[in-house]
Order: structure tokens, then C-alpha cells, then sequence
């Protein structure tokens, strides 16, 4: 049995002018000790997903479907149950380390809180499960520091800190929304090895929520790609990496800088993503898909396996798809080319660059 579980997960925002349409039936399992990577462009649905998972949604957001942690149904389950399982059995670090600490309230405050209300701990005893904490994920003089505020701290050690809280009780699954974000390249690497590390100390299961493909790369088993709220594309990193047969992924692994060409012009999908309080008719991908054709703009395809372990939604077939893998992006548009005109070719070594950026490996070799 899946430790996390999600069947057909819907989240709907009502607003002044319409409704949003953020999440739709999204299919996912994460095992346990499993990495599943979850990447898109903003607007794509993945912070969404996650506060559903955690029963933060805003007020004006419903979720609906099924989300089963360890085979209890946690979707909209009442405060108190979810105040149990929060923290002790699923955590979250969020994006932005400086608005979600409390500004007014000293470091150790507030990770102490943590462990006197789910552990039940005097408030010595927290505080020096902190510190341990603290030295845990490497912040430099722990137990002087711990009594600084969040505003004394630099950008990195303030993600180390939400580390370190949402690490406090040993949950079994970790979500980590953007744990990278505005970090310069050395200190993500630092973070990632840092939660790769706690990870397999302590056994449990994470969802990497990210823009950046490199990341995915070296610290992800599986990805799965979302766009327009849905699942697009899902399997194990290295296949995908290799040979992705959806555009859209096509699409985002184009648009990283490569260390093996000397292009200097950077390649990007064209259009902008979709508004989903009025997607496109069809698939929500179709205005900007070099590959789509008359049926895309009457019908979103369902997500369908097609190789041992992978699954996509798209009309075009695979083998028209990996048979320009290799060649230049089509025009919007473009008569589709026969799948022996162009055969299959394995990506160069260095492709993935930033992945190599980002501290990682360069490649999915190994993976």
C-alpha cells in the first residue's frame, strides 16, 4: 500500500469574476522512502496541490476526490485530525523561509512550540531538541543562534531553519515546496544534499514541489509534470529525462541552457500558460503544441501508461513525438513529420545543464 494516495484531487477557488479551476483529478502515489518530483510553470497547479494535501486551501478554495495518507482519508477531515497528522506525520517547508516564520518571535519560541504541542515536552526539553535540530541541518553555533530572530538570520540559514522545523517530529512524508527558491546555486546544493541526507536518516517519504529540472534530477526517483492543473506526464526520472514524450516536457528540458551547445539564444515555449478560470477548450496545452491537431482542441486526453511505469496525456503518438526528439522545435502548426524520417537518438551527456548548476548531476545517468 502507497503511503500517500491521491484519487481524482480537484481544487476549485471561487472568485468575484469565475471560477478557478487550480487542480483537476490528479491520479499520484508516493511511497514510502520514495522522491517524486513534481514540475511545471507557475500556475501549473503544484503549491495548490500541496495545501490541499495539508488542508490549508484559502478560505474561497474546495477540494474534492481522495487523499489517502497510510490509508486514512485526510481530504477535508476535521481540524482536530488534521492537527494530529500535521507535523508529526506529514510536513511541509514552504516556499518563502522569511513570511512563513513569525517575525515577532524568537527561533527557539517557535520551534519549541512545535515539539511541546505534538510531543508534549517541557519547553527545556524542546529548546534542547532544537538546538540538536539545529546542528542537524548545520547552522553554525546552534544553541547561541537559537535565540535569534528570523530578520538576524541570512536567506539560507532561514531555510534551514523551516528544515529543521518541519523535521522536528520525524514525519513520514516531507512536502517541500520550492526548498531552493531565491538561493544562489552553492546553497542549493547545499540543501538538497542536506535533505537527501535527513531523508535516508530517518526513513521518510518526499514530494519535491520545483521549477528547476536540475534539482529533479539529482535528488528525484520519479517525476511528475503538471500543466493546466493536471498531470501530464509521469514516470521515472531518468526515462523522461531521456526520451520525453509529451511536448510540454519536451518543451521545459529545451528551454534549459546546454552545456554541450554554443546556442546564444535561449529557447522558451511560446504563448503563456493557460488562465484557468477560462481554459481552452480541449487540451489545456494545445494554443502553444508544435505537435497538436484537429482532435486536441475537442478533447483533453486522459492520462494513459504506455511503458512500464510511465503515463501521458497527449493525441500525438509517441513515436511522432520521440522521432523529433532530437531536432529543432517544429512551428506552430508544422505538418507532422513521419516517425522514420527522424529516429530516436539518446540525449548527449551535459544536456540536462542545469542540473549541473544546481549542484547536481549533469545527466540522469545513474539514476
Amino acid at each position: 500500500m502507497a503511503l500517500l494516495e491521491l484519487r481524482d484531487l480537484s481544487v476549485r477557488f471561487q472568485t468575484n469574476d469565475a471560477e478557478v479551476l487550480a487542480v483537476n483529478d490528479v491520479n499520484l502515489t508516493v511511497e514510502a522512502g520514495q522522491t517524486l518530483g513534481i514540475v511545471g510553470e507557475s500556475g501549473s497547479g503544484k503549491s495548490q496541490l500541496s495545501f490541499a494535501i495539508m488542508g490549508l486551501l484559502a478560505r474561497n478554495g474546495r477540494a474534492s476526490g481522495s487523499v489517502m495518507f497510510d490509508g486514512q482519508e485526510i481530504l477535508n477531515a476535521p481540524p482536530k485530525v488534521l492537527n494530529r497528522i500535521r507535523a508529526e506525520q506529514i510536513a511541509m517547508i514552504f516556499q518563502d523561509p522569511m513570511t512563513s516564520l513569525n517575525p515577532y518571535m524568537r527561533v527557539a519560541d517557535q520551534m519549541a512550540e512545535v515539539l511541546v504541542l505534538h510531543k508534549g515536552l517541557s519547553k527545556r526539553d524542546a529548546v534542547a531538541e532544537a538546538v540538536r535540530m539545529l546542528d542537524a541541518v548545520r547552522i553554525p553555533d546552534a544553541k547561541g543562534r537559537i535565540r535569534l530572530y528570523p530578520h538576524e538570520f541570512s536567506g539560507g540559514m532561514r531555510q534551514r531553519v523551516m528544515i529543521a522545523m518541519a523535521l522536528l517530529c520525524r514525519p513520514r512524508l516531507l512536502i517541500a515546496d520550492e526548498p531552493t527558491t531565491a538561493l544562489d546555486v552553492t546553497v542549493q546544493a547545499q540543501i538538497m544534499q542536506l535533505l537527501s541526507d535527513l531523508q535516508r536518516d530517518i526513513g521518510m517519504a518526499m514530494m519535491l514541489i520545483t521549477h528547476d529540472l536540475g534539482v529533479v534530477a539529482g535528488s528525484c526517483e520519479r517525476v511528475a509534470v503538471m500543466y493546466g492543473g493536471r498531470i501530464r506526464e509521469t514516470g521515472p526520472v531518468g526515462p523522461i529525462f531521456a526520451e520525453p514524450t509529451l511536448p510540454y516536457t519536451q518543451g521545459l528540458l529545451d528551454a534549459i541552457p546546454r552545456v554541450d551547445q554554443d546556442d546564444e539564444e535561449l529557447r522558451a515555449i511560446p504563448g503563456q500558460p493557460p488562465n484557468m478560470s477560462r481554459p481552452p477548450s480541449g487540451c489545456a496545452f494545445q494554443p502553444r503544441c508544435p505537435y497538436r491537431r484537429d482532435i486536441c482542441a475537442r478533447i483533453d486526453p486522459p492520462l494513459e501508461g504506455f511503458a512500464p511505469g510511465r503515463a501521458r496525456a497527449c493525441h500525438a503518438p509517441v513515436a511522432e513525438v520521440l522521432a523529433r526528439l532530437t531536432q529543432a522545435a517544429p512551428n506552430p502548426g508544422q505538418p507532422a513529420a513521419h516517425p522514420d524520417e527522424f529516429p530516436p537518438q539518446p540525449i548527449p551527456r551535459g544536456a540536462v545543464a542545469g542540473a549541473g548548476a544546481a549542484g547536481t548531476p549533469s545527466t540522469t545517468e545513474g539514476q
